[in-house]
């Protein structure tokens, strides 16, 4: 089936992936490039969205699209940088705003009877996110909506479908963005609604059947969301030709590597389970540096995955679960180089000595849509619901060198915390929790005599894709429980603290 899309051209705002999340909520398939590699054949796509910029449009480092086969050709949806980009480039005028033009505004004029802003009231609060402002429209731009401060928020283009708004529909606080989206991508371009779970799930095993044939495939399991469904819609595709790798790296949660054993023998996935987590604690010994670290696990992995994968006979292929993120932040908006947080797992290739060719099931979804695609392939809704878990595992959360009494230490907090969320049915009300083991001892007193020992640090988060964060407010009755309980049951333990941190400025986790 060929799905109705839309183009998503990146000029590299931190706001085009949700972008791309918003559309795809409207059942659209969407799809990000960088403006400076716009697909060749467009006939596929029936609108194209202009994403922000944090470069002006002023500036000797202005990004220039060739829009030479869109405008006018294409509905065109210009978002901010894009909006001043087609008017400094058409005849308008932008100029440095005099007035601080960021965060919540309200639509004070919207012009009548206009298809693009319909079921969208005077009053509606948008999200303004820049420093130039448009001060003089374009040749045949006709005003759309102001707000107190911007006069030109939303303007059209006579005689094109092209519109543009100095606001951010796709952020949470312009809230009828999705109404606006809807009016634009249905009403305006015309674009079908039939990108659903399960549209995706029959032309994905439908298509893995086609590439893989009869081919082994090879996949390492972690437990999580991405690579059980991955591994499920392989199943449905190629059956036991799918050999399914469970490695324990020794630091993984508390009783996890029996936990997720069990759970996978009643999906009826071919699953071997091995125990190699006196292998990764030896290659870490002593290394206390966190990109060292993920360095060795993720060399060591491979390692004994590729000894794995030498077992079976004739495999062809690996199987990853790489998905939408992980592909996009690979590639650089600007073509320049994009800086690095941490390492990444997926994306990067091989080793040249593991001669496999790879799959990805899952490379064109979010996090949000892999959950609903499990969902509609009947998958356990507590593997689909659960938080997501650094690949590294508990060697980023215990800040230091690593121990075996460190990963014992930390499992035992690690549970407590995370059966107390489940108990207070407060799992599902978080994104992402998990416990820091510091590298810090503190005084403490217990049964009258002095203490010397460790402090754990708890961090529950909420989001929406882990791109930003914030803190979870967690109840104090709940919050002292959980202490006592650390502090009593786990040995090691007299201080645990609740890190109230949001991201950006700080991580989800500590390494």
């Amino acid at each position: 089936m060929q799905h109705n899309k839309v183009l998503i051209l990146d000029f590299g705002s931190q706001y085009t992936q949700l972008i791309a999340r918003r559309v795809r909520e409207l059942n659209i398939y969407s799809e990000i490039h960088p403006f400076n590699k716009i697909p060749t054949d467009l006939r596929d796509y029936n609108a194209v969205i202009l994403s922000g910029s944090p470069v002006s449009v002023r500036s000797d480092e202005v990004l220039h699209p060739d829009l030479s086969n869109i405008r006018g050709e294409k509905p065109i949806l210009a978002v901010c940088y894009g909006a001043q980009y087609l008017a400094h480039f058409s005849g308008g005028e932008v100029a440095e705003s005099n007035t601080r033009e960021y965060g919540r505004a309200n639509l004070g004029y919207i012009k009548e009877n206009e298809d693009f802003f319909e079921n969208i009231h005077e009053g509606s609060q948008v999200w303004m996110s820049h420093s130039d402002t448009i001060k003089q429209l374009p040749e045949r731009g006709v005003l759309l909506a102001s707000t107190e401060d911007v006069e030109n928020a939303a303007f059209k283009i006579e005689g094109e479908d092209t519109y543009a708004i100095q606001f951010h529909p796709e952020v949470y606080h312009s809230t009828d963005g999705h109404q606006l989206l809807h009016n634009f991508l249905i009403k305006i371009a015309g674009v079908k609604q039939d990108w659903t779970p399960q549209s995706f799930v029959e032309e994905t095993v439908e298509g893995l059947k086609t590439k893989l044939g009869n081919d082994k495939v090879v996949l390492g399991l972690s437990g999580g969301v991405d690579s059980s469904v991955a591994a499920m819609l392989l199943h449905k595709a190629i059956g036991k030709n799918l050999y399914c790798i469970f490695v324990n790296n020794g630091l993984l949660r508390k009783n996890e590597f029996e936990d997720v054993l069990h759970q996978y023998e009643g999906m009826g996935l071919n699953v071997k389970g091995v125990d190699a987590s006196a292998r990764f604690l030896n290659a870490l010994a002593g290394k206390s540096d966190p990109e060292e670290k993920r360095k060795i696990i993720g060399r060591v992995f491979i390692e004994v995955f590729d000894d794995e994968a030498h077992l079976i006979q004739d495999v062809k292929w690996l199987a990853q679960g790489t998905i939408y993120p992980d592909v996009i932040e690979s590639v650089s908006a600007t073509g320049g180089p994009s800086a690095t947080i941490k390492s990444h797992h997926n994306v990067g290739g091989l080793p040249d000595f593991m001669k496999l060719e790879v799959v990805e099931p899952l490379k064109s979804l979010f996090k949000d849509e892999v959950r609903r695609v499990g969902a509609s392939m009947n998958m356990d809704a507590m593997l689909l619901g659960r938080h997501p878990f650094p690949g590294p595992g508990l060697a980023i959360r215990i800040l230091g060198d690593l121990t075996p009494e460190k990963v014992r230490i930390l499992q035992e907090v690690d549970a407590i915390f995370i059966n107390n969320l489940r108990s207070w049915n407060l799992y599902d009300k978080v994104w992402q929790a998990g416990a820091m083991l510091l590298p810090v001892n503190s005084v403490g007193v217990m049964g009258d005599e002095r203490t010397y020992e460790k402090c754990v640090a708890l961090r529950a988060v909420e989001s929406t894709d882990g791109m930003t964060a914030d803190w979870v407010n967690l109840p104090y009755e709940f919050l002292q429980k959980t202490s006592n309980e650390i502090i009593n049951k786990v040995k090691g333990v007299n201080r645990v603290v609740y890190d109230i941190s949001s991201k950006p400025p700080a991580t989800i986790e500590w390494e």
